[in-house]
């Protein structure tokens, strides 16, 4: 540690450097899903062309070593004019600046995706090389970027037709530790944009694998709602809503299925919130009025039942696209919708028209109703059963919970962790490191049972697993109650190690199965141990894996005379004290939260990982293979 602190040792990070610092606070991490970040950030700014009526095509080129991307399409063109104030080319000052751009105002961009002016000038930063192409006016124009820097002065062309904007970049290995651009994530995003904006045309071209695909579609979310539910739809009715109301454009697509789970995908000026927000919220509430007065006009819910807003959603399938002209994101990576004004906006609209919707359709309607009432009947039952249970039980709740686990002295569930820790000798140093006043610790021992097939009933029979369903107190299946949960953080502490991974994973196959309400209201993360503990003279680093490790020492540039590397076998060879600094602290941790970002796309991946066909998972190592450079035995 320094022996003073004074003005010198106060560093400005000027540029962008701030970015390659830290591109976890731009894109949320240098993993291959802030990788395919930076394919999002240039995509949607075509798309907010798109969506302002100055483009109708856009085209994505993935080229043949995987590692980099083109962007192309036909809007007006990024300004190439000097700016007055900066001396530079618009072009350059928007590509080389934080919070720069054209979208702070609404003069030109009335609905927009990026309002931070920061995507465009992240992707520079991050990128190794970066070469953007204008046409307009009557002529095109060219620059090349390099780790955030321009590498040369805007240069024009010659003549050309039209306008538009053409975006080359390749990711910087040096920021990234696998730059390798996966085909099947881009298409399935570029597909639900073609879906969000009907009329657009959007082209992939995928060079190594030599295919093409368009997307266009003009029904837009009836036809990407058709797409998820198939032929599952509730009497194969699909309601669709479209309306605009002070500022605000909505469009929604609704059906229900006979599963019991609720899904809700939510985008914002065609950007995906996967954390919801207020338009989830007005969605949500909307539909519970509308279904609740319509089977309540009808005389469709008999005596003694009352619906609640469960009972209404169970089973239901939404899609929900909305343009506003200022939203207020939660954080660079836009996944939650802050705007609490539109709440009451969304609320009336989408209950006025489903319920108008119901009312020219009875037997829809009746059928929805039907289901509501099922689903009622069906809770209360649980329910009924549950408290059986209980009164032959112990009087405590806290008597029934398993006899491993450490519970904290807390019982507000807001403020409640709970760490599911691999091994009694880990879960010895997480008890004796953790804060005993909300910080619970529950021990596994060995790996848990694979639940990709396994039914409920034996799901319980696994001691392991029956405890920790114990330990959350929200039950499981038909029994489920978010309100009962016991603990909002629930965090999965193994080792950093492949042998952790493969526990990790057979965790969150268990939630994703059997407790996916708690990946959906964001309650499941996974902890962070450090692998490496690397000293550098006085300075300690704690690294999380073998790449983080090797970067460290690959900036010595050989000069490892002072260098002393501890590798953890294990977390139970962490002292508590160590456990607590890099782990267990709010303060100084890292938990990655879980979420669904694609349904489809994660339940095949659980599938090919987990489930009982070995073929699908024998490709999926083949694949993969040259990456794996040692494994823990």
């Amino acid at each position: 540690m320094a022996a003073s602190y004074t003005a010198k040792d106060i560093l400005v990070l000027e540029g962008l450097e701030p970015v390659r610092r830290r591109p976890g606070m731009y894109i949320g991490g240098v993993d291959a899903t802030g990788l395919h970040h930076l394919v999002w950030e240039i995509v949607d700014n075509s798309v907010d062309e798109a969506m302002n009526k100055h483009a109708d095509r856009i085209t994505v080129v993935l080229h043949k070593d995987g590692a980099s991307m083109t962007v192309t399409d036909n809007g007006r063109g990024i300004p190439v004019d000097r700016h007055a104030q900066y001396k530079k080319p618009a072009l350059e000052l928007i590509l080389t600046t934080l919070h720069a751009g054209g979208k702070f105002e609404a003069k030109n961009y009335y609905h927009s995706g990026g309002l931070h002016g920061v995507g465009a000038s992240v992707v520079t930063a991050l990128s190794e090389k970066l070469t953007a192409r204008v046409k307009r006016d009557g002529f095109e124009w060219e620059q090349t970027f390099s780790r955030g820097k321009a590498t040369g002065p805007l240069k024009k062309l010659g003549a050309a037709r039209g306008s538009g904007t053409t975006i080359f970049f390749r990711p910087d290995a040096k920021i990234f530790p696998d730059v390798r651009f996966d085909p099947k994530v881009v298409a399935e995003r570029l597909e639900s944009k073609a879906y969000l904006h009907g009329g657009l045309t959007i082209v992939f071209r995928d060079e190594a694998a030599g295919t093409e695909a368009a997307y266009h579609y003009d029904e837009g979310l009836k036809a990407f709602l058709a797409k998820i539910v198939g032929t599952g739809a509730l009497g194969g009715e699909l309601f669709t809503i479209a309306k605009e109301q002070d500022g605000l454009h909505l469009e929604c697509a609704l059906a229900w299925t006979e599963d019991t789970t609720e899904r809700v995908q939510s985008y914002v000026n065609s950007i995906p919130t996967t954390a919801g927000g207020a338009h989830e919220n007005g969605l949500k509430s909307g539909v519970v009025k509308a279904v609740r007065n319509y089977a309540t006009v009808h005389n469709l819910v008999p005596r003694g039942v009352a619906l609640t807003a469960d009972d209404v959603r169970e089973g239901m399938v939404a899609l929900l696209a909305i343009k506003i002209s200022q939203p207020q994101f939660q954080g660079q990576t836009k996944e939650r919708l802050n705007n609490a004004e539109v709440t009451p906006v969304i609320d009336a609209i989408v209950r006025s028209a489903l319920e108008n919707a119901l009312n020219a359709n009875r037997t829809a309607g009746d059928a929805l109703a039907a289901r509501a009432v099922l689903a009622s009947r069906a809770r209360s039952a649980s329910r009924a059963a549950a408290q059986q249970v209980q009164r032959k039980g112990a009087v405590s709740h806290r008597l029934n919970l398993p006899g491993k686990l450490a519970d904290c002295s807390s019982t507000d569930p807001s403020e409640c962790e709970l760490f599911i820790v691999e091994g009694d000798s880990a879960g010895g140093s997480a008890k004796q490191g953790r804060d005993r006043a909300f910080q619970a610790i529950l021990p596994l021992r060995g790996k848990v049972l694979n639940t990709e097939q396994a039914s409920t009933a034996k799901v319980l029979t696994n001691k392991e697993l029956s405890d920790l369903v114990s330990a959350l107190g929200c039950g499981t299946g038909k029994s489920f109650d978010a309100g009962k949960l016991r603990y909002h953080k629930v965090c999965l502490l193994t080792d950093a190690d492949s042998d952790g991974n493969h526990i990790c994973t057979l965790l969150l196959t268990f939630f994703y199965r059997h407790l996916p309400e708690l990946i959906r209201g964001g309650y499941i993360y996974i902890a962070q141990p450090p692998l490496y503990r690397v000293e550098i003279g006085k300075e300690v680093h704690w690294l999380r894996d073998d790449v983080a490790k090797d970067r460290l020492l690959g900036r010595l540039n050989g000069k490892r005379d002072r260098v002393q590397v501890t590798r953890f076998k294990g977390l139970g060879e962490m002292n508590p004290g160590t456990l607590k600094e890099t782990t267990l602290d709010p303060a100084r941790r890292a938990l990655l939260r879980v979420a669904i970002a694609d349904e489809s796309g994660t339940d095949q991946a659980i599938q090919t990982l987990m489930g009982r066909d070995v073929a699908p998972r024998f490709a999926f190592i083949m694949e993969r293979a040259a990456k794996v450079e040692e494994v823990d035995v």
